[in-house]
């Protein structure tokens, strides 16, 4: 346990800018597992110790676990805690690239990655998708335009639940994983940019013009009114970056 605390002290060490504490966090973590710390079945240390020795909310910390659970890092078991899903040397090569994914400065080529991604799902999607999903899709715009005005979260979390539920009506298993893996570490940046009404209502019709390409079928609509929200979420993702950078 001493060898453990000297690790967490040698990689969690110094504190966290809050505006950038999911994405550090996270980052830390990577090196601590990829340190040689941990074992196999080892367990972490809890929320509340991490957030302590980085200086940080345990809401950051719970973010950047879930983050290394949808990248198959760690296994977080509720009431227990979040165990390492594999040996060093198994999730070495996972650590060392998402490590450097998470620096500042990679997290421009990670939206630009995710255009790519979204808007292929849509592409495929468009002839792919089933009438169930069709309506859940439509289930999450219209959460968003009920929460335009009010529940943030739910208006966030909506918007999010539309783009997994497309991307698993794309039917390809590797670009649903890819893009989910994108997405829950840039999902810091996305929240930031919806920092208004004007934005939100903008991301709102973006939505329902994807979801009219989805309902027509049409695959050339549904790349493109994707294109087109991916191009309007980087124009308001990137100042946030910029100001991460200052």
């Amino acid at each position: 346990m001493a060898d453990n605390m000297d690790g967490l002290n040698a990689a969690f060490g110094g504190t966290i800018k809050s505006s950038t504490a999911m994405a550090e966090v996270t980052r830390r973590l990577l090196d601590y597992i990829g340190s040689g710390s941990l074992a196999e079945g080892d367990r972490l240390p809890p929320e509340r110790q991490l957030a302590t020795h980085m200086g940080v909310g345990r809401s950051a910390v719970r973010e950047a676990l879930a983050a290394l659970e949808i990248l198959g890092i760690v296994t977080v078991r509720p009431g227990s805690g979040t165990y390492l899903s594999g040996g060093t040397s198994e999730l070495l090569p996972q650590t060392l690239s998402w490590g450097i994914l998470l620096r500042s400065d990679k997290t421009r080529e990670l939206i630009e990655v995710r255009q790519s991604l979204e808007t292929q799902a849509a592409l495929l999607a468009a002839t792919r998708v089933s009438a169930a999903s069709l309506r859940t899709l439509a289930e999450h715009v219209a959460t968003m335009e009920k929460n335009l005005h009010g529940d943030f979260h739910k208006f966030v979390t909506a918007d999010m639940l539309f783009h997994h539920e497309l991307a698993s009506s794309a039917d390809n298993v590797l670009l649903r994983d890819m893009l989910q893996s994108v997405r829950s570490l840039i999902r810091v940046w996305v929240e930031r940019a919806l920092n208004d009404s004007d934005h939100a209502q903008l991301t709102l019709s973006e939505h329902r013009a994807i979801l009219t390409g989805l309902e027509q079928r049409d695959p050339v609509a549904a790349a493109e009114a994707m294109r087109q929200h991916m191009l309007s979420a980087t124009e308001r993702l990137l100042p946030t970056l910029d100001v991460e950078s200052d």
